[in-house]
C-alpha cells in the first residue's frame, strides 16, 4: 500500500510552515498529510506566492499519491493568529497538540511515519509547559523507556548516549546500564530498520583523549570499556572507547555504520558540519518511524521565501525509505 507520511510544521511563527508548503510543491510517491491549522498553511503559501490546495484527510480511505500544489491536512486549530517571526506563548499548546494527534495516528496505523518540523523549546517552557525536546516527548507518548537520538548525513550516522542534558550532568547519566541499553537500541534498529547485518559501531570516550589511561578521567575504564568488552565477547562489532577528536577522521570512519557519541555537542557539530541543511534526525527505539530536520525555527526567515527546505525533504525521503524497507521485510 502507498505510504502515508504525517508532517508537523512545529513552531507556527518559524519556518516550519514554509517548509511544508515548499515540500508540497513537488510530487511524492506517498500521501503527505500536514497536521496543522489549515489557515496557517494557506496564509504562509500566499506570502510565499506558492499554490496550495488543501483537503482534509480521511483515514478511512486508502492513501493517494501526493500531487504538486495539493496537500492533505489533519486540522488542528491555532490558539491565536501566527505572525512570522513573532513568538506567542498562546500557541505553545497547539504545537504539542499537533504532535499528540500525529503520534496517535501513527500508533493507530492510520499513518506510516511522522516527519517533524522545528519547535521553539523556549516558548513552550515560557508557557509553563515542561518540554525538553521531540525525542523525550515522543518517548513519553509511546511509552518508550529509552529513545535514542541519531542524526544522519550521507553515510555518516551519529547517535547519542545522552540527549538534552546540561553538560555537568552528563558523566553521572552515563552508566553501564544506560550505555548497554543505548547500544542495544542502536544495534537493533540499524539491523531491523536500516537492513545492516552486524553493524560496526564506533564508540567515543567521554573525556579528552578517551581519558588518557585514567589521567583525564576514569569513565572510560570504569564504565565504557567494560560494556564494550562484554558486547565484543558476544560477537558485537563495537570499537572503543575512542578519542572523539580523532574518531571523526576517514581512517576510523571508513566502513563504520554508526558512531555513538557520549553527549549532544560531542557528536552533532561534526555531523552538522558534514551535512547541515541535508541531515536528518531519526529517533530510534520508538514503536513508530519518526524523522525530523537538523535545524531550528529560523524565525528571521519565516515567510521570507529564503528558507532552505533541503533537510525536510531529506527527512521525508528517509521516512519513506524506512517505511518501504519495513514493508518489504514484513
Amino acid at each position: 500500500m502507498l505510504p502515508r507520511l504525517l508532517l508537523t510544521p512545529g513552531e507556527p511563527a518559524g519556518i516550519g510552515p514554509d517548509l511544508v508548503v515548499a515540500a508540497a510543491q513537488r510530487a511524492w510517491p506517498a500521501e503527505l498529510v500536514a497536521v496543522a491549522d489549515p489557515e496557517l498553511l494557506r496564509e504562509r503559501a500566499e506570502r510565499l506566492g506558492l499554490p496550495l490546495e488543501l483537503r482534509e484527510v480521511d483515514f478511512g480511505e486508502d492513501p493517494r499519491e501526493h500531487e504538486s500544489g495539493r496537500l492533505r491536512v489533519l486540522p488542528v486549530p491555532l490558539a491565536a493568529p501566527a505572525q512570522p517571526g513573532v513568538l506567542d506563548e498562546r500557541n505553545a499548546e497547539y504545537v504539542l497538540e499537533t504532535l499528540r494527534q500525529a503520534t496517535r495516528a501513527c500508533q493507530q496505523r492510520h499513518a506510516d511515519a511522522l516527519v517533524t518540523g522545528p519547535v521553539q523549546k523556549s516558548i513552550i517552557n515560557a508557557a509553563g509547559i515542561p518540554f525538553t525536546g521531540h525525542t523525550e516527548f515522543l518517548a513519553e507518548m509511546t511509552g518508550t523507556a529509552l529513545p535514542v537520538m541519531m542524526l544522519a548525513a550521507g553515510k555518516l550516522r551519529v547517535a547519542l548516549a545522552t540527549t538534552h542534558l546540561p553538560l555537568r550532568e552528563v558523566p553521572d547519566a552515563i552508566t553501564q546500564e544506560r550505555l548497554r541499553a543505548v547500544l542495544q537500541v542502536l544495534n537493533d534498529d540499524l539491523e531491523s530498520r536500516f537492513g545492516i547485518r552486524r553493524p560496526r559501531i564506533l564508540v567515543c570516550g567521554l573525556n579528552p583523549h578517551a581519558g588518557e589511561s585514567g589521567h583525564l578521567g576514569r569513565e572510560e575504564i570504569e564504565v565504557i570499556r567494560p560494556v564494550l568488552d562484554e558486547l565484543r565477547a558476544q560477537n558485537w562489532r563495537v570499537e572503543g572507547p575512542l578519542p572523539a577528536d580523532t574518531l571523526f577522521t576517514p581512517r576510523h570512519l571508513d566502513g563504520a555504520d554508526a558512531v555513538l557519541a557520549m553527549f549532544h555537542d560531542q557528536g552533532l557539530p561534526v555531523l552538522k558540519f558534514a551535512g547541515f541543511g541535508e541531515a536528518v534526525n531519526i529517533t530510534l527505539g520508538l514503536p513508530i518511524i519518526r524523522t525530523s530536520v537538523d535545524h531550528g525555527t529560523a524565525l528571521e526567515l519565516a515567510g521570507s521565501g529564503r528558507a532552505d527546505h533541503g533537510s525536510l525533504e531529506s527527512a521525508l525521503h528517509t521516512a519513506l525509505q524506512l517505511v518501504q524497507r519495513g514493508q518489504a521485510s514484513g
